[in-house]
């Protein structure tokens, strides 16, 4: 296994600067951020541009990465593909098929989206949809060489009641998007706060893993006798407030990661465990960020072997 971290946590820099400040870390793979250019909400970076990227551009990056001892495990682009704007799905899914393109020129085996979903429709209505929407996708990735993998985040800032919004939270839901086609991009942190336990989980599902994104999760002392399951109702103000947990650096929170890693070798995965840097703890800054990902770092590397 390599481990390697998402590039969206440093936005304003450029690929080449994070490729080299990375090598000089002793990482191995970077997952690269590939959301549109013109996209400036907060955690997404376009560090390829996937819509304008050539051959000449990704001999560049390819040339430039093996120099480091670098690879690419995936391009990352999660957005909602089944958004109830007719527009703004198509949108999406056209920007999928970009970042399969790109990911085909640069010889990158995976790219990451979410399943998402029409928040104005019930679950059961979403799924059937799906299965005409999605399945496209897929095999355009497929016939260019690229898996496409979901990271199971429920994505409960993006409904407003802070219900789930992209339907890949859960092993019920894992196993009917693998029948459509799409692999896991398995990040531990979301079936903690969801009450579904990391290891039982993934020991079942570990074949159907094609990337990892690590993250942990730190449970607030008290506060979901307050708020239960769901979290805040009326003091909700940030819709990404998680009310009872945040999100940490792996090492940081209650993830078990010996015992995850332990499993994904068991299970035959060989890919890159990849660092997702969500801690409000060490943002704010550059250097913050940069000490952020060392200190996953210190808590991944000695677990992973070759």
């Amino acid at each position: 296994m390599k481990l390697g971290f998402l590039t969206a946590c440093l936005p304003d820099l450029p690929l080449t600067e994070i490729a080299e400040w990375a090598a000089a870390q002793g990482f191995r793979s970077l997952e690269v951020a590939a959301w549109p250019s013109t996209d400036e909400r907060p955690f997404t970076a376009a560090h390829v541009d996937a819509v304008t990227l050539d051959e000449a551009g990704a001999r560049a990056i390819r040339s430039r990465f093996a120099e480091l001892g670098l690879s690419i495990s995936s391009l990352a682009f999660y957005e909602n593909n089944l958004d109830g704007d007719p527009e703004v799905r198509a949108r999406v899914n056209e920007h999928v098929r970009a970042c399969v393109d790109a990911a085909a020129l640069l010889g990158v085996p995976t790219v990451g989206t979410f399943v998402g979903r029409d928040i104005t429709r019930s679950v059961r209505d979403n799924l059937r949809e799906g299965e005409k929407v999605l399945p496209p996708l897929v095999e355009y990735a497929t016939a260019r060489g690229i898996r496409l993998v979901v990271e199971n985040c429920p994505m409960e800032g993006w409904h407003p009641d802070a219900y789930p919004a992209n339907l890949a939270y859960s092993p019920e839901l894992w196993e009917w998007m693998f029948d459509l086609g799409f692999w896991l991009n398995y990040d531990p942190s979301h079936l903690v706060g969801m009450g579904i336990d990391p290891v039982t989980a993934l020991r079942e599902y570990v074949g159907h893993v094609a990337h990892v994104q690590a993250k942990d999760v730190e449970v607030l002392p008290g506060l979901i006798d307050r708020y239960g399951f769901f979290g805040k109702t009326r003091e909700r103000e940030n819709p990404w407030d998680h009310s009872w947990w945040r999100f940490r650096l792996p090492g940081l929170g209650q993830v078990d990661w010996p015992r995850v890693v332990d499993v994904l070798y068991e299970g035959g995965f060989d890919g890159t465990v990849s660092i997702e840097h969500e801690d409000p703890i060490w943002r704010g800054s550059e250097e913050k960020v940069k000490t952020g990902l060392r200190v996953a770092q210190r808590t991944l590397e000695p677990l992973l072997v070759g």
